[in-house]
């Protein structure tokens, strides 16, 4: 039988960390529709931002954050986000996660919107560290369950409270029902939404979705943000290229070879993400954008990042040598579903950490390295008001067969949908394009709909999931009549504190604009 005390949904580290946890109050089963390391967090490179230098404060953290999220971050949240850092630190460290050291201090980097170094790091691809320990640790944990290739495919919501979900098991051809009186949401971001970005092939959304379709509120939707620096060569996903390389000197060049940051922000190449972002697709429109760190030196590039260095080497490029072309890329949905600080949504009996939720700490434009604390900060929140749950609610039919069925087109639709939102959700927007962007996934849902009459498969419940996330990042899109963080609007191309420091948050099909809390 499929029940258990938690389910988690996710493989990240916020579903594993809260995986571990939650194993020293009851049974827990983690579904991941691939692998356990098939997930955002594998693929995180710069590290983990807290407060761990000599020159450091929690007031610097805080501020950094904030003013980076450009007037909406909840100061609460950021506040429980930065005290809780260097302890976070140190449980990853007493799980067996390595980080860099320098004699015997941690070797901090700096990125983009920090004002101090504070990254904890362990190479140059920290996520695929942290996330080899977390796996090991719970493959070891006799309370927690792993089901692989196990695709979610919707809430179920009894007496308006959630009681598990109803997914597919993809090797035995069959919809499961998986019982819970907690169940954990934690399946990551919605990168996949984009032509180009750098997310896995399995971020689509889903769990932003499910939640929607259940009736939980979800805020921020409209902040999508796009990291600078992917390897512009190749198909998506497309290789990161951190952004601690800027932070230890990388320049951004144009195709004239001028370092253009300098004169567009007081960050220069840190400048935060949002506004490297939009500089570099202006230089883009006369030409190739390049990241130039040939002053640093072969055995510095090497010993610091050996897989970016193997993964340009591979691509034809040497960091000693060539300029390095760069693009943005999709990467990091700002908001999400809305919870509070212990994970709770607006439905009793869900949560939901990490990239999927919205805590409120990302404003309009996350800060790098954040999200990683994110993960662990509210999964260990949410653990201290958590108590065993008993029971649960008999959900039958737990098991019946589906028909799987080949559907290539899906494939097509993923990539229309993909292109449309590149060019007109992207990183620059316009009333026009968005409203022609409703239009289009209109017609993309019309047609996904009918595919999923004939059967079911992952490619379609994906394409199920992606236009309905795509619908609610446009449509906030809309709403919001002006310019801020991630959003972009063309039309109005200006910030407006005056009229517009408020959340645009969605229930259902309704749309509230409320006003942010100070």
């Amino acid at each position: 039988m499929n029940h258990s005390n938690f389910l988690v949904v996710g493989s990240g580290l916020a579903g594993l960390s809260f995986a571990l946890r939650a194993a020293e109050l009851g049974e827990v089963t983690v579904i991941t529709k691939k692998a356990l390391m098939d997930s955002n967090s594998s693929l995180a490179q710069g590290g983990i931002a807290a407060v761990l230098g000599a020159d450091d404060s929690f007031e610097n953290h805080i501020d950094d954050t904030i003013r980076v999220g450009k007037g909406l971050c909840d100061r609460r949240a950021v506040e429980l986000l930065v005290r809780r850092g260097p302890e976070l630190i140190g449980w990853l460290m007493g799980l067996g996660v390595e980080f860099d050291r320098m004699g015997d201090v941690l070797d901090l980097g700096k990125e983009g919107g920090h004002s101090r170094r504070r990254v904890a790091h362990s190479g140059d691809l920290t996520g695929s560290a942290v996330q080899e320990v977390m796996v090991q640790r719970v493959k070891e944990s006799p309370a927690i369950e792993i089901r692989e290739k196990v695709v979610a495919v919707d809430l179920v919501v009894h007496e308006g409270s959630c009681r598990g979900i109803r997914a597919l098991d993809v090797e035995r051809s069959r919809l499961v029902n998986f019982q819970a009186p907690v169940t954990v949401l934690a399946t990551g971001g919605v990168g996949q939404l984009y032509a180009k970005t750098s997310n896995p092939a399995v971020a689509t959304g889903d769990g932003v979705a499910m939640a929607w379709w259940a009736g939980a509120e979800l805020a921020d939707m409209e902040f999508t943000q796009f990291h600078p620096t992917v390897l512009n060569v190749g198909t998506s996903p497309f290789f990161l290229i951190s952004e601690t390389v800027r932070g230890e000197g990388g320049i951004l060049r144009n195709n004239s070879e001028e370092a253009f940051m300098k004169g567009i922000h007081r960050l220069g190449d840190l400048a935060p993400r949002d506004i490297v972002s939009r500089a570099m697709v202006e230089e883009q429109k006369r030409g190739q954008v390049y990241l130039d760190v040939r002053h640093k030196g072969e055995p510095f590039l090497r010993r610091r990042f050996p897989t970016i260095y193997q993964r340009c080497a591979e691509e034809g490029y040497s960091m000693v040598r060539d300029l390095i072309p760069v693009s943005p890329a999709a990467h990091y949905l700002c908001g999400g579903i809305k919870v509070n600080e212990y994970g709770e949504t607006s439905i009793p009996g869900l949560l939901a950490f990490g990239e999927c939720s919205c805590t409120g700490i990302h404003g309009a434009n996350r800060m790098a390295s954040n999200s990683m604390l994110e993960c662990l900060v509210f999964t260990s929140l949410a653990f201290e008001k958590i108590r065993p749950h008993e029971g649960s609610v008999d959900l039958s039919p737990m098991e019946r067969e589906v028909q799987i069925v080949d559907t290539p087109e899906a494939h097509v639709l993923r990539s229309h949908l993909q292109d449309v939102m590149w060019d007109s959700t992207g990183i620059n927007r316009s009333v026009a394009g968005l409203k022609q962007v409703i239009v289009e996934l209109r017609e993309i849902e019309e047609r996904a709909e009918s595919l999923l009459s004939r059967g079911m498969n992952t490619d379609l419940i994906e394409l199920h999931s992606m236009v309905a996330v795509a619908r609610l990042i446009t449509r906030a899109a809309l709403t919001r009549r002006e310019s801020r963080g991630t959003h972009y609007l063309a039309d109005h191309p200006r910030r407006d504190d005056e009229n517009w420091l408020k959340h645009i948050v969605f229930k259902g099909n309704r749309i509230k604009v409320e006003d942010h809390r100070t």
